[in-house]
């Protein structure tokens, strides 16, 4: 009988839309599937910041002990969501293509554009977008804004702000397009580590020609060489979902990639930041040199102010 993989997911719409585009990956190289999902802390708790909850496995916990004991094959995650360190015994196998990585402006009104000055009320619960706003545009106001996507939407409607900072992947794989404002900057809001692609995460008891199959399928190399630069990065630095940190890589023609990563003042008084480029199979090196770089400048006291202030 031919094996059926089990896809654990997150329940929320982005969440299933995420495995159902895996399912279809699986499907077009014959490979039958049936999404199974599980809630996860993340999911449960609203009413405080991600950075309050702590970032270890927010989103994924719950997941891996599914992994674990064989109720799944494979978890999908965002990949922006997977903690820099998995715990002993998980590792992920394969990227998605990523989408573009901007981060947007989401609003139901007309004319918001942060440059022109106005004062505007944000809502984002990320201490990394909350950061570089008030660094880049200090006439903002931020407002904590958890929940998946359909409730930030509807507290935009409901008018707790003027407009939502979201990763475009979302806004896009929602059909939200129509509401974006205005693209942020990379050069100025460089997104989190992997941010646009799903990461798919397994046991590693799981079957390695079972595992041959669901990469062939899945893995995008180039999105690969990106993200395993970016999340050797957040690894060297330690950075998880409640630390400020911001990393981007970029193949440059067939055999280079870039990396820019850093680390922004939680005040948003500071940002430091550093670029290196090198072949792509040294991708993970230069990750980790970009992190050490950032350490060695500043970056390791800031940590510790970061850590403090939590």
């Amino acid at each position: 009988m031919e094996r059926v993989i089990k896809i654990g997911t997150r329940g929320s719409k982005l969440a299933l839309w995420q495995a159902d585009y895996v399912a279809d990956l699986l499907q077009q190289k014959g490979l039958q599937s049936e999404i199974v999902i599980i809630e996860t802390k993340g999911d449960k708790i609203l009413d405080r910041s991600l950075s309050k909850i702590g970032s270890k496995g927010v989103f994924t916990e719950e997941l891996e002990d599914q992994l674990r004991t064989g109720g799944i094959d494979i978890a999908v995650h965002s990949a922006k969501d997977m903690q820099a360190t998995l715990p002993e015994g998980f590792k992920i196998i394969a990227f998605t293509e990523r989408e573009l990585v901007n981060d947007v402006i989401v609003s139901l009104k007309d004319g918001i554009d942060l440059n022109n000055g106005k004062e505007v009320v944000l809502g984002t619960s990320s201490v990394r977008r909350v950061a570089m706003l008030k660094h880049y545009y200090p006439h903002v106001k931020v407002v904590d804004m958890r929940g998946n996507l359909q409730t930030r939407m509807r507290k935009l409607e409901e008018g707790q702000c003027d407009a939502l900072v979201l990763a475009y992947a979302g806004v896009h794989r929602m059909h939200y397009e129509e509401h974006i404002t205005q693209h942020l900057p990379l050069d100025q809001f460089t997104p989190a580590a992997g941010q646009g692609s799903v990461a798919i995460e397994v046991s590693e008891n799981l079957d390695e020609a079972v595992i041959k199959e669901i990469r062939n399928a899945v893995n995008d190399k180039d999105t690969e060489y990106r993200l395993l630069a970016e999340r050797s990065f957040l690894h060297t630095l330690q950075g998880g979902c409640s630390i400020p940190a911001f990393a981007l890589a970029n193949l440059e023609g067939s055999e280079n990639i870039s990396i820019t990563g850093g680390l922004v003042r939680l005040d948003g008084s500071e940002v430091i930041k550093k670029t290196l480029n090198g072949s792509k199979e040294d991708a993970e090196r230069l990750g980790d040199e970009v992190a050490q770089w950032i350490l060695d400048n500043g970056g390791k006291e800031l940590l510790a102010e970061i850590k403090q202030q939590k």
